[in-house]
């Protein structure tokens, strides 16, 4: 290296043992061999190489638009620059790493940094709605603390319903209270209840009340199909419950059965 003449570089300590520099607001091209001049008869020389770290910047996550639909393929890429050696990057789903991912690096010929990518591809499922994806660039320069760029999944996604029964064993002249559960992004709409594909048939004990369907005095002919469904912009979903009533079991009465000894009295028979 040529005669030191930068005015961030200042000599430390000098004796005839030895000769200390410090360098200040190091970049890029401070990297590279020094050398140090001790000048005796003969001259003496000892040299040593500087290699200077590229810190990666703080990386950015494109490809996400909000919101996605269930079953759409999501590509998500992560990018970080400047780094030098190549930084490494690391995906994230809810702290859970994501293995299956794409990497790529791109060396700047003049400043010898990388540029670092990673793509992360995968279907959008419900499940995925409101987790935390994150991906972490790590470094030898970052000293084990990691730079990180984070984005919330947004996923919409049709209903998904079910039917809650109150009663496991309805009878003749008790209640029933069917409550319907539904779920979806956006949030679904007010339920649709029907019974055997048509309209409830006795609305004065069919009572509907949001999500809730409330039959009073069962009897016989409540006995059907009867279908909740949901909807929302995203689309539409239904479940049934196939309600059978029984008979009213309070009313049974139980007749005493006589019986009878086929063999007779058996003292009967030792007496004669």
């Amino acid at each position: 290296m040529t005669a030191l003449r930068d005015n961030r570089i200042e000599l430390v300590r000098a004796s005839w043992h030895e000769l200390s520099i410090s360098v200040s607001d190091v970049s890029l091209s401070d990297e590279g061999q020094y050398t140090c001049s001790l000048f005796t008869m003969p001259v003496k020389t000892s040299k040593a190489f500087l290699t200077v770290l590229g810190v990666p910047e703080k990386p950015q996550i494109t490809g996400f638009t909000s919101p996605v639909m269930e079953g759409e393929r999501m590509q998500l890429t992560c990018k970080t620059s400047g780094s030098k050696p190549a930084a490494d990057i690391r995906w994230f789903k809810n702290d859970k790493e994501v293995k299956d991912v794409k990497y790529f690096k791109e060396e700047d010929a003049v400043r010898k940094t990388f540029t670092v990518s990673s793509t992360l591809d995968f279907l959008a499922d419900r499940s995925d709605d409101g987790a935390v994806v994150s991906c972490r660039v790590d470094h030898e320069s970052l000293n084990s603390t990691p730079q990180i760029a984070m984005q919330v999944l947004e996923i919409h996604y049709t209903p998904l319903v079910k039917i809650i029964s109150s009663n496991s064993w309805p009878e003749e002249g008790q209640s029933i209270i069917l409550t319907c559960e539904s779920k979806g992004k956006p949030v679904p709409e007010p339920v649709l209840w029907t019974k055997d594909g048509g309209e409830l048939p006795d609305p004065e004990r069919m009572v509907v009340n949001g999500r809730v369907l409330s039959i009073s005095f069962l009897n016989k002919t409540d006995n059907g199909t009867y279908r909740c469904e949901a909807k929302n912009p995203i689309g539409r979903n239904s479940t049934e419950y196939v309600l059978i009533v029984h008979g009213d079991t309070s009313e049974l009465c139980f007749v005493p059965i006589d019986v009878v000894n086929p063999l007779g009295d058996v003292n009967a028979l030792e007496e004669g």
